[in-house]
């Protein structure tokens, strides 16, 4: 019976919800390309930040394991039977075993003195300009537009119903019926939180990604500056559909959202709500 009150709801919101449609013709932007490697285009600071410091990780490895595989080649060569058939019988070099420390010391400085910065921007959140409640169920995402009192629940589009809703056949698996509609260059504070088990929202162009705890409410906040679609994914395993729980998230022009925003308003309010009491 719950399930049947929840199903009628669903139906009837994603039904009176077609014509809160924002801004069509966006590009999509942030979604996985077959072929290609690397990271999603960044439109936030945080994104920029982090995949710098991906790159910088990269380069301090290959100077250390290009280090370390040279130092093994002397060894084989310099110190091998034949080169060397008589061995030392030394046990202590001071000044290399001060190097060893010493070293390794710097190295993880640097690396903290690189990465706590961009921790420390991840985990301080600003006043925020729009405030979203976002709640992981097995196997979708509720959104709660909590400065609006509205909510709704998105869902994976099946295959078919792609383009009539806008997206290309090889979005399947990403795009959903209801995206979150966010305006650019605004500071967007999410609260994350799950129903059932542990999920997480992560948005990869934005360079978030948090876990969707029950029971706690844990919080991210992002800016994207750049109009577009982008699309995530559940990052927590949740059970048998954990793929099926995509996040599309459509940026769009501050004149687009405050008018997606007025016929969100008169669709959604209240309804998640009401679901909620029919169904107990």
């Amino acid at each position: 019976m719950m399930k049947l009150f929840k199903s009628i709801g669903l139906m009837a919101a994603f039904t009176a919800a077609a014509p809160a449609m924002a801004q069509d013709a966006l590009e999509t932007i942030g979604k996985p390309v077959d072929g290609l490697t690397g990271f999603q285009p960044a439109v936030t600071e945080l994104a920029r930040d982090l995949q710098w410091l991906d790159g910088w990780l990269l380069v301090m490895c290959v100077i250390i394991s290009v280090f370390v595989i040279g130092l093994i080649g002397v060894v084989c060569v310099k110190y091998n039977r034949k080169a060397n058939p008589t061995p030392g019988t030394f046990t202590h070099n001071t000044p290399i075993e001060i190097a060893w420390t010493l070293i390794p010391i710097v190295i993880l400085l640097a690396i903290g003195v690189a990465s706590l910065p961009i921790l420390f921007k991840q985990q301080e959140i600003p006043e925020a300009d729009l405030t979203i409640k976002v709640t992981g169920y097995q196997w979708y995402w509720g959104y709660e537009y909590v400065d609006h009192e509205f909510a709704f629940d998105s869902f994976m589009l099946p295959r078919e119903e792609l383009e009539e809703n806008g997206y290309a056949p090889d979005e399947y698996l990403l795009a959903t019926d209801t995206a979150v509609i966010v305006p650019v260059n605004k500071t967007v504070v999410m609260q994350v939180t799950g129903a059932d088990v542990i999920h997480a929202w992560t948005i990869p162009s934005f360079g978030v990604k948090q876990d969707a705890v029950p029971g706690r409410l844990a919080e991210l906040w992002f800016k994207a500056e750049k109009e577009g679609i982008y699309f995530g994914q559940c990052s927590e395993l949740c059970g048998k559909d954990h793929a099926y729980m995509p996040i599309t998230v459509k940026v769009v022009s501050e004149e687009a959202y405050d008018a997606w925003l007025k016929g969100a308003i008169d669709e959604y309010a209240g309804r998640p709500l009401d679901f909620d009491i029919a169904a107990k």
